[in-house]
């Protein structure tokens, strides 16, 4: 059904000029959208470590509501798709190395990302909490007020998580990690005070870890517009992977891929 509506939108986008991608400007060698059409495969780099967005089953395989997005993407244009996982702080320099076509692994649009390479989207909304044993902190609605000195809060490394650390809580020390699994270990040991975080991953790691006495800020205290990162001189493959989201959003498919993944975590059963 999916295939079939987005390839029904967009039926007339799949042979363009190949000289009109222009030149890569020294980006690498960024894929051209006819190389990818010939090539018959959509590499995408992913981090596998941000659930419900993506993350790693029991049997190894990528799952998650953006798996499932950029694959309903690849077969409405008759491709293959080719996982890359990768580090977050590394997605970006993955991409403008022209090792992977776009990124798709919870990353916000931000002006400072967006001046180094395209976005397309957003595809969800999400925004900044913290997931704390600590009832004081998870009463907070301000801010402002958890910046006390002494304390400690994780963040990815390369994320909008670490930059809030760094602006709005000054006075405490950030410690930064790879993956939030081992940040989020740390909050159960007792390591860190909090784990500064996208709002759906501080809920999940508490369904997650329903015994260890985690609670999470139910309030995000930023809007954070999540998008699909593409190379930034590669316009023809920008048009046609913003036709074919559009095209997901329009017909409502979107919203049934969120709702699977969102709505509850009956999938928990499936991870390690």
């Amino acid at each position: 059904m999916l295939a079939l509506a987005l390839t029904l939108s967009a039926c007339q986008s799949l042979s363009p000029s190949p000289s009109s991608e222009g030149s890569s400007s020294g980006m690498g060698n960024v894929p051209r959208l006819p190389e990818i059409l010939e090539r018959g495969e959509l590499r995408v780099a992913v981090s596998g470590d941000l659930p419900p967005l993506n993350m790693e089953s029991k049997s190894g395989e990528l799952i998650g509501l953006e798996i499932d997005i950029v694959t309903a993407l690849a077969h409405a244009m008759g491709l293959e798709v080719k996982l890359v996982q990768t580090p977050f702080p590394k997605l970006l320099s993955t991409l403008l190395d022209g090792d992977v076509d776009l990124v798709i692994s919870g990353m916000t649009m931000t002006p400072e990302r967006n001046a180094r390479v395209a976005f397309v989207g957003p595809y969800f909304i999400s925004g900044t909490s913290v997931l704390t044993k600590d009832d004081d902190i998870a009463s907070e609605q301000e801010p402002a007020n958890l910046d006390v000195e002494g304390r400690k809060f994780a963040a990815l490394a390369g994320s909008t998580s670490a930059t809030f650390v760094t602006e709005v809580l000054p006075q405490t020390t950030l410690v930064e990690t790879e993956d939030y699994d081992a940040a989020v270990q740390m909050v159960i040991n007792g390591e860190v005070d909090g784990l500064v975080a996208d709002f759906q991953i501080c809920i999940l790691s508490t369904w997650r870890h329903p015994d260890a006495g985690l609670m999470a800020i139910r309030t995000p205290f930023t809007v954070e517009p999540l998008g699909i990162a593409l190379p930034p001189d590669a316009p023809l493959l920008m048009n046609l992977v913003s036709n074919y989201l559009n095209t997901l959003e329009d017909t409502g498919l979107l919203a049934q891929l969120k709702a699977k993944w969102l709505s509850d975590g009956s999938w928990l059963s499936e991870l390690p």
